[in-house]
């Protein structure tokens, strides 16, 4: 890397992470006044609420994470600008291709931090605010763990090894204990489906009685149990795909794809991780056209502006085809990637006219 790289780049890096901090912070604002709605719900407080809305601070970080990077590269080039160091370059040769070039390089190292904060990060302080979220709304003791959760109401215990990112509960036991402490029943369903009343139809079950000394076993197709988990605690105990591991995510869509299931709404949340690093690719780009063609005039404030209406622009086109692939069954990558791939395009065209009309001689 070039000295010229270098200093472009640390001088993006402070910026943007003072805008990440702040975009984050102004939107944890608004999720933490969200969550006072739930205030005086079973246990949950304002203590409550601001712990949950930590938790859930770093899966707020990957959403806006190209917006600040744009806004960052905005103002990063307009303070260039208007010092003329980018006058200054230009005139010892430095294309505007070379110092977008160096916003690019310095995106290479934020999107492998993203990655790691969405494979690691991300799901654990997720199951975290959901542990704080459930156990302050109920009465109901509840441990979830990364896949599956214990759930114990009075002297019975239930436990789902594998709830499917979101979807139906599989490979469950359910344990019944007596007075004394003893285990009276024990059941074991493959799978379950949740009934609208909130009970829980049990397929393919072992059922297995103490009768005395004796354990008597009952092979059943299905069995109707009332539910010691609410469908409300059933709600806060689904994970959203999009804060999966994407590796996890990618392999248990191909697990359900092995199986002849499908998998949309899954492959949508996958293919919108992956779009991450396009859309910051692209709003950096984006937002190279405005910054070179300020003339030096621009007030920050004014660049701020600018850099908003284009994120909330793209977020918008963003839903906008979200609501219509699905509505059209476009492929997943496709309804993913597209905006981000269409808006890099729209701006290397506007860079290279950008370009020449920087390139273009004055009138004398």
């Amino acid at each position: 890397m070039s000295q010229l790289d270098r200093y472009i780049g640390v001088f993006t890096l402070r910026v943007f992470l003072l805008v990440m901090a702040g975009l984050t912070v102004l939107f944890s604002l608004l999720d933490f006044v969200q969550q006072l709605s739930l205030v005086g719900q079973g246990h949950y407080d304002a203590r409550d609420a601001l712990i949950y809305t930590i938790f859930t601070a770093p899966s707020r970080v990957l959403i806006l994470a190209p917006v600040a990077m744009m806004l960052a590269s905005l103002l990063a080039l307009g303070v260039l600008a208007r010092h003329s160091e980018l006058t200054a370059w230009r005139s010892l040769g430095v294309s505007q291709a070379r110092i977008i070039g160096a916003l690019l390089k310095l995106s290479v190292p934020i999107i492998f931090v993203l990655f790691l904060m969405a494979q690691y990060v991300v799901p654990t302080a997720q199951l975290l605010a959901q542990n704080v979220q459930q156990a302050a709304l109920s009465d109901t003791a509840t441990g979830l763990h990364y896949g599956g959760f214990w759930v114990a109401r009075g002297r019975e215990f239930l436990n789902v090894q594998n709830f499917g990112f979101g979807k139906q509960p599989r490979d469950i036991d359910i344990y019944s204990f007596g007075e004394d402490g003893s285990l009276t029943r024990y059941l074991h369903a493959a799978r379950a489906r949740v009934e609208p009343d909130g009970n829980w139809k049990l397929k393919d079950v072992v059922e297995e009685q103490v009768r005395g000394s004796q354990f008597v076993t009952t092979t059943l197709l299905s069995v109707t149990w009332n539910a010691i988990v609410t469908p409300q605690h059933m709600r806060l105990l689904q994970l959203p795909p999009a804060t999966m591991p994407p590796i996890d995510l990618f392999r248990y869509i191909h697990d359900l794809r092995s199986g002849g299931q499908q998998a949309t709404e899954d492959e949508l949340a996958f293919w919108s991780m992956v779009a991450i690093p396009f859309s910051l690719l692209a709003l950096v780009m984006a937002a190279a056209p405005f910054a070179f063609d300020a003339q030096r005039v621009q007030s920050a404030g004014r660049q701020v502006l600018t850099g908003a209406l284009l994120g909330i622009g793209f977020e918008l086109a963003q839903q906008l085809f979200f609501y219509f692939g699905e509505r059209i069954s476009l492929p997943p990558p496709i309804t993913a990637l597209a905006p981000a791939l269409v808006l890099g395009y729209i701006a290397m065209r506007a860079m290279r006219r950008t370009d020449l009309r920087l390139q273009r001689p004055s009138r004398v």
